[in-house]
């Protein structure tokens, strides 16, 4: 850190940098086929058909290996013999490295040319390089690099002691580089790719056909985004004016911002293979092989902009009211050379040119832009009523989420980008990207909803602030809001159902049926116990046919500003600073995020499918946020030790033994909060809905007593507490097809968190100008295991998943010991 005053204290110049280095290993505990399934035998439990009797004593059953399979194995660590064993998967624990290397600098110059103008000028940047071997699978890694600059300028002209100018200019830069590949130096670098010229794609065993989904199996192979590329760039322009007339403080002032993103983030370059189960997998049965063959760089452009105006009256000594309003608007998203290709929609069927591809093919993106004008009042006010101990302050404002991120879906349409599924064989690949396609591929349409509105927020507190001693203070408060137009992943390409009773619902659910002469027709399963038989309740969505409204494509996965949530919230802060230099303070929150969808990929929805589960009843997946905690607390402390010449201990001593022992700081910090929400899942799709991403649910089983979640990181809850439709064959698929399960979204909750973070700081002076700062961190002091969320996967199509509820990973690392040294002059 450089600090340097020139040319008599009018021009100053800073200077800053900071390194980074990590080398981490991590705790993993991969899920990976076991030595048996290895060589093509499985449990008979795993098994469709399965075997009569099929006890824990029936000897294993010979599935084999279908052609091209036995490569695919090397994507994951073999299991030692004493491995743990599910059943024909097994764990294998290690710690896949993590290696972090960022470089961070600063310069800023500050002129002064008289008493009414100012000048500064600050550049940033900011080098960062990831590699990371991932917990779920040591032999899969993930690759990040980024380049962040920015560089601003602004001038302050003072008018008058009333009225004050400050305008900023600025641009920044971020260059963003992801991929997926498999961990150098193991078997799997050198396993084939299923496109030809690429490395081998993701592979999904049990799980969905979405982007990183949950599995009955450790993802494998490469990540579904890989080979992502962004360059951003961001000119922007805020004036911003200050007026004070008597009572009133006056604030109006415009904001611009010049949008461009040049990016290449078509998702499945290298081609995700997705199994249902491991038997389909060890016979080479791929159910969807998503891949796009030819992506292509797309040049988004956009103007953001906002006015604002804000009027600060102080009525009273005790009141204070702050009335503002801003409008917001964008220029919507455009793509720089008419490749904004998108799908519309008649008589709320998906439309399609050509073979399959979309209607609206253009400079916009947007068939309609929404975001010309974004009103948004706002109002606030702070009132003591009784003495300045006491303060009173409420809010209300309404808030748009710009959108400067669509190209996540927008960039996944053809014929600029096209996406394909196919089912297919493992013996079927590589794949040549210059075609002919084998299978009978179909365009998978991402993309925006054509006349798709800006999310917004509305949002409203209330919190007293109690001063209740000296150095004592209490805040409790209300917290909440209301969102609508929120983006969420929709199918909107999957057959009209029909409600129940309507005709063709059945009445009841579905019982087994023996097969008819000479097996024609063949025998069926039946639901379960439990459901077998039962009526179906009125209200209840059926699907009688497995036809899209739009034969022409496969399903989509678009995002729809359909959402809705809420969030209530009780705040509570007491800070207490004592006289001997210690401070505490205490902060907690109680609160409650409802809504029916919030994750745009499964990446962010801790494995969850990230789409709704019945496009045409929304509020079937109403329930806890994703991101839902309900209880939240942190207590920090920190404590400038009374030690060293002219404290309370060894206040007699000096010179270099007062160094050593004078100018400690210490700190801590203790988190306590409870677990996420998830949702129990299935690795196939019984719904006859198409939707290959599975966000459809599992039956609530109306004989289960006893806890559902158990805590048990081998087991965190109890598979027994669901039901899920036989969907093994062909007979079965169709007579028991079409149902969505009853069970709620996010009814589990997953482990809590608790870590004690603790430091040490100390302060030497070594000049009048130069200081030296040394300091200890130790993250995780108790060395507590804090645990993800489990397997969510409850059933594939030959029954309950052995990997169910099943904890592969931890939220936090281990304990972290951290040295730093720091010299200021």
């Amino acid at each position: 850190m450089l600090e340097v005053k020139t040319k008599k204290d009018k021009t100053f110049l800073f200077g800053n940098y900071e390194g980074f280095r990590q080398s981490l290993h991590q705790t993993s505990a991969a899920l990976v086929p076991d030595a048996n399934a290895r060589a093509g035998f499985l449990p008979c439990q795993l098994v469709t058909p399965k075997p009569n009797p099929c006890t824990s004593s029936t000897p294993l059953v010979n599935v084999g290996l279908g052609p091209g399979v036995a490569p695919l194995l090397s994507l994951w660590p073999s299991p030692a013999a004493n491995a743990p064993d599910f059943g024909g998967i097994a764990e294998v624990f290690s710690s896949p490295p993590q290696t972090i290397t960022e470089d961070f600098g600063t310069a800023r110059i500050d002129h002064i040319f008289s008493q009414r103008d100012t000048l500064s000028g600050i550049y940033t940047i900011d080098d960062g390089h990831d590699f990371t071997a991932t917990p779920v699978d040591p032999f899969m890694s993930d690759v990040v690099t980024l380049r962040e600059q920015v560089v601003s300028l602004e001038e302050t002209h003072v008018f008058s002691p009333a009225l004050v100018n400050s305008a900023r200019v600025g641009f920044s830069r971020a260059g963003y580089f992801f991929t997926g590949e498999p961990t150098p130096v193991t078997p799997a670098a050198s396993v084939p790719g299923f496109l030809i010229g690429h490395p081998v794609g993701a592979v999904v065993v049990g799980g969905s056909a979405a982007s990183n989904p949950q599995a009955q199996v450790g993802l494998a192979g490469s990540n579904n985004g890989s080979n992502l590329r962004i360059a951003r760039n961001l000119y922007t322009f805020e004036d911003h004016v200050t007026l004070t007339l008597g009572r009133h403080q006056l604030e109006f002032g415009a904001w611009f911002q010049r949008f461009q993103s040049n990016e290449t983030i078509a998702l499945s370059q290298f081609g995700q293979a997705t199994f249902t189960s491991l038997q389909t997998f060890l016979k080479g049965t791929i159910s969807s092989f998503l891949f796009d063959p030819a992506p292509t760089e797309m040049n988004w452009r956009s103007l953001f902009g906002a006015w604002y105006a804000q009027d600060t009256i102080r009525i009273t000594p005790r009141l204070t009211l702050t009335l503002g309003f801003r409008d917001e608007f964008s220029t919507g998203w455009n793509e720089a050379h008419g490749r904004a290709a998108n799908y519309t929609f008649t008589n709320g069927v998906i439309s399609t040119a050509a073979a399959g591809l979309p209607t609206h093919i253009g400079d916009s993106l947007f068939t309609t832009n929404s975001a010309k004008f974004l009103p948004q009042p706002r109002i606030a006010l702070a009132w003591s009523p009784f003495n300045a101990k006491t303060v009173f302050r409420a809010g209300f404002g309404m808030y748009n989420d710009l959108q400067d991120a669509l190209g996540y879906r927008a960039d996944q349409n053809a014929p600029f980008n096209p996406t394909y599924s196919t089912p297919l064989s493992v013996s079927q690949l590589p794949i040549n990207p210059a075609g002919p396609f084998p299978g009978t591929p179909k365009l998978v349409p991402g993309g925006v909803q054509p006349d798709m509105k800006t999310p917004t927020v509305i949002s409203y507190s209330l919190r007293i602030q109690q001063q209740l001693s000296t150095n004592t203070s209490l805040t409790v408060g209300y917290v909440g809001s209301h969102g609508y137009h929120e983006l969420i992943g929709i199918d909107a390409n999957e057959p009209f159902p029909v409600i129940c009773p309507a005709s063709p619902c059945p009445a009841t659910y579905p019982v087994a049926t023996a097969a008819g002469p000479g097996g024609n027709p063949p025998a069926t399963t039946g639901f379960p116990p439990g459901l077998a038989g039962q009526p179906v309740p009125a209200g209840s969505y059926f699907v009688p046919t497995t036809t899209r409204a739009n034969p022409a494509i496969a399903n989509t996965w678009s995002w729809f500003s359909e959402g809705v949530s809420a969030y209530n919230a009780l705040q509570v802060d007491v800070n207490r600073r004592f006289s001997a230099g210690l401070t505490l303070r205490g902060v907690y929150t109680f609160s409650k995020v409802l809504d029916d969808g919030d994750s745009l990929n499964a990446t962010t929805s801790g494995g969850g499918p990230a789409l709704a589960s019945n496009p045409f009843n929304l509020r079937s997946d109403w329930g806890l946020g994703t991101f839902d905690v309900r209880h939240v607390a942190v207590i920090s402390a920190s404590y400038a030790l009374p030690v060293g010449h002219g404290k309370r201990f060894l206040g007699d001593i000096g010179g270099f033994a007062n160094t050593l022992a004078g100018g400690w700081t210490v700190n801590s910090i203790v988190t306590l909060q409870g677990g996420f929400p998830f949702s129990p899942q299935l690795s196939y799709n019984p719904s006859n809905n198409g939707d290959t991403r599975n966000p459809v649910r599992p039956f609530v089983n109306p004989a289960f007593t006893g806890p559902v979640t158990l805590g048990n990181p081998n087991q965190w809850f109890n598979p027994a507490a669901f039901l899920a439709p036989a969907f093994t064959t062909p007979a079965d698929q169709k007579a028991n097809g079409g149902f969505y399960g009853n069970v709620g979204r996010d009814t589990l909750i997953g482990p809590g968190l608790a870590t004690w973070d603790f430091s040490a700081l100390k302060d030497t002076r070594i000049s009048e100008r130069l200081n030296l700062q040394f300091r200890a961190e130790i993250f995780n002091l108790l060395n507590r295991a804090n645990f993800n969320l489990p397997n969510a996967v409850v059933f594939t199509p030959s029954g309950v998943s052995p990997t169910a509820g099943v904890i592969t990973s931890t939220s936090t690392p281990s304990r972290q010991v951290q040295f730093g040294l720091k010299l200021l002059w």
